[in-house]
């Protein structure tokens, strides 16, 4: 007996009141400001945190994006935009969906978590005109991904450096400097509230977005 199709829909109202079929997204279903404040309000290391926030994807991804800026200023280049974009919005379906699965729980998960996210990412890239990683740049953002990762593990959810590398398994050291502190001040390494990391993230996208147009 076939099922009933509305049964096969997985409708999201966002904030701006679009809507979005988790199960079938399209790159018109969310404005920018209901991306942001879903990355805001999606929180990393399981929503565990030494601090009295837990960290949220949205300073997750602006901190990625700017290691990945710093690393190429040290070679002597520069990011292009249309990659900072990229870097910007790597977990961006995991705002949509609202849910950050911590790693080693993912092959737990089944292939139907991985086709949903494949799904939204696909869709995420279309919106926004970003080009597929190439492997070398794949290779470059994984470094940039892995250090945020030990450093928030750290400086956020209070493992220690020797269990980063033994528990967790991430080799790269922690960096000790926030690159975010420097833009934004505040206390190094602190989670923001959401409105403020929904604010920061939407302003970063907004000016990329000019600078790829």
């Amino acid at each position: 007996m076939a099922r009933d199709h509305q049964a096969q829909r997985a409708w999201v109202r966002m904030p701006s009141g679009r809507r979005l079929d988790l199960l079938d997204p399209t790159p018109f279903d969310w404005d920018d400001s209901d991306l942001a404040l879903g990355l805001a309000r999606t929180y990393r290391w399981g929503g565990h945190s030494a601090w009295p926030l837990p960290l949220s994807v949205a300073q997750h991804s602006l901190t990625v994006m700017h290691v990945r800026a710093a690393a190429c200023q040290s070679a002597g280049l520069t990011l292009a935009p249309l990659s900072a974009l990229r870097e910007l919005l790597h977990d961006a379906e995991e705002g949509l969906l609202g849910f950050d699965c911590v790693s080693p729980l993912k092959p737990f998960m089944g292939d139907a978590l991985k086709t949903l996210s494949q799904k939204l990412e696909a869709a995420v890239f279309l919106r926004y005109g970003l080009p597929r990683w190439t492997v070398k740049e794949h290779a470059a953002h994984k470094l940039a991904d892995r250090l945020a990762a030990a450093s928030e593990a750290v400086h956020v959810a209070g493992w220690s450096a020797q269990e980063v590398r033994q528990t967790l398994k991430i080799t790269v050291p922690p960096l000790s400097e926030d690159p975010l502190q420097v833009i934004y001040g505040g206390t190094a390494w602190e989670p923001w509230p959401p409105a403020v990391a929904a604010e920061r993230f939407l302003d970063q996208l907004d000016q990329l977005k000019i600078l790829c147009a």
